[in-house]
């Protein structure tokens, strides 16, 4: 891989993870609007066709039928979700820990 190469990816890295930015964020976005919505359900599914539809088309123009590209994108996509959640859940909570389930033994 040369230099040019290594710029390339990681272009494509960051479109990847504005690609996911945009679209986790706004659903996040969307979730909080929902709540005080006169119509939620028009919120939610305007939200959902208009993420999705960026997230296609930025995915379209940077992968260029490159199953490399694609794959680096879909990387910094997922990498933005993780950031996302990281950066929304409430002061204080972990997150989603699951408690082990009591024994039912006598």
């Amino acid at each position: 891989m040369t230099m040019n190469d290594t710029l390339h990816m990681l272009l494509v890295f960051t479109g990847g993870l504005l690609l996911g930015t945009v679209f986790f964020g706004g659903l996040w976005l969307t979730v909080r609007k929902t709540f005080a919505a006169k119509q939620p359900a028009l919120w939610i599914a305007g939200s959902f066709f208009l993420r999705t539809g960026i997230a296609l088309a930025g995915f379209y123009y940077i992968g260029h039928s490159d199953w490399q590209r694609l794959m680096i994108c879909l990387i910094g996509f997922i990498a933005a979700r993780l950031i996302i959640i990281r950066l929304t859940r409430p002061n204080g909570k972990p997150g989603l820990i699951l408690e082990k389930e009591a024994s039912h033994e006598a």
